[in-house]
């Protein structure tokens, strides 16, 4: 996933960007608001500071508002709830208040992502994305089915392959996969991600695998000869 930095701050910038590029994210930053609105892109979400040297957070979030849908996270030391509204009301999808960590910034990227999907892709509202000639996912209906039957799955066991499938062969360490399914501030043993793991295995063989990579963490791939996502 592309972000757009925004950010003028360079401690704060460098460290988000190493921590978001450690998840897998390619990271484009700039440090004023008359580089971000200059910026041709392509990126997927913008993380945008309000403190800017050359103009008001505020004023950059209305004008990429106006000329697209990207999504756009707040992040900024401002506090004060006028702000915050203000800044929501302009078009900003989220608000993330400083000092924060990289894993809150994440999650919230991914949840507006998951929110904002049927806004970017009309078709996305009514069309499961396909893994395959076999399985199906529903985002929207939060169900799945394999070759036309629907498979019956426990709350996390549909997380954890909604989660899997948003980037079907990418590595995803174990951690990942606990914030972004069980909790942002999961401490403690896995072995649930194991469990639920081999439950998906068992429910969708043949359809996908999920390989796990010792010491790091799984890898969903969709079965031999059988095509990708199609959203």
């Amino acid at each position: 996933m592309r972000v757009l930095l925004v950010e003028d701050d360079e401690p704060v910038a460098e460290s988000l960007r190493r921590g978001l590029t450690r998840y897998g994210f390619e990271v484009e930053w700039v440090t004023t608001g008359g580089a971000a609105l200059s910026h041709e892109g392509p990126y997927d979400v913008v993380l945008l500071d309000l403190g800017l040297p050359d103009t008001d957070g505020l004023d950059v979030c209305k004008a990429l508002r106006g000329r697209s849908d990207v999504p756009i996270i707040v992040i900024s030391a401002r506090s004060d709830e006028t702000d915050r509204v203000v800044g929501l009301e302009l078009g900003a999808d989220d608000y993330v208040s400083k000092p924060f960590g990289v894993r809150e910034v994440i999650a919230r990227i991914r949840a507006v992502m998951r929110r904002v999907q049927p806004r970017t892709s009309s078709a996305a509202e009514n069309t499961p994305d396909r893994y395959g000639d076999r399985l199906t996912v529903d985002r929207k209906a939060a169900r799945v089915h394999l070759d036309g039957e629907e498979v019956s799955l426990a709350p996390k066991e549909y997380d954890l392959l909604a989660f899997l499938t948003e980037e079907p062969g990418a590595l995803m360490s174990r951690e990942q996969i606990m914030e972004a399914v069980w909790d942002a501030n999961w401490f403690g043993p896995t072995k649930t991600l194991d469990v639920h793991v081999a439950a998906l295995r068992r429910k969708l063989a043949g359809a996908i695998t999920i390989e796990a990579v010792r010491g790091v963490g799984f890898r969903l791939v969709v079965s031999e000869g059988q095509d990708g996502a199609a959203s």
